[in-house]
């Protein structure tokens, strides 16, 4: 008499559990694969899209595991993360020490120099008046007061009264 659930045509009773509790093993891996991958990828890929795609690739036994770890992202998010909050922090203390590059070749400048020492261009303009240096921004040199040639600078907006604030006497006849 044949055994219904025998696995692979197996009639020892003693092979017959071996054979199953390795494919149950092997199911329970697969499974734990599977969610392996989407827990990393959500750690790694910030976008749903992607993350399901790899959970997807998961889907395929053993394989989709394999090439997921060999195409994902080497860093976690939170890593990413932190080290940007760290060059942040590193350059706010850099610009509190006075600490200035010049924006075309990376050298180190002084705050007062009108030109790189390095690549020879030009970062600032000298007042026509006190000859200091000024930023692009500035509308007028705050050391002497003067108007910079050829930028205008805006005049100041009269605020109009309300007619809670106008004088009473105006209307009174």
């Amino acid at each position: 008499m044949t055994n219904p659930l025998a696995v692979f045509g197996i009639n020892s009773d003693g092979l017959n559990l071996a054979v199953k509790l390795l494919i149950l093993l092997l199911v329970f891996v697969y499974l734990a694969l599977v969610y392996y991958t989407y827990t990393d990828a959500r750690r790694r890929i910030a976008d749903p899209i992607v993350i399901g795609c790899a959970t997807a690739a998961s889907l395929f036994p053993f394989v989709g595991t394999i090439i997921y770890m060999i195409v994902r992202p080497a860093e976690y998010l939170d890593d990413v993360r932190e080290r940007e909050l760290e060059m942040q922090a590193a350059e706010a203390r850099l610009l509190q020490m006075d600490y200035f590059l010049c924006p075309h070749c990376d050298y180190q400048v002084e705050k007062d120099f009108r030109r790189c020492p390095n690549c020879m261009r030009k970062l600032k303009d000298p007042c026509v008046t006190c000859n200091k240096p000024l930023e692009p921004e500035w509308k007028i040199c705050p050391y002497c007061e003067s108007a910079i040639p050829g930028v205008t600078p805006s005049a100041p907006r009269r605020r109009r009264r309300r007619e809670s604030e106008e004088d009473p006497a105006i209307y009174e006849t």
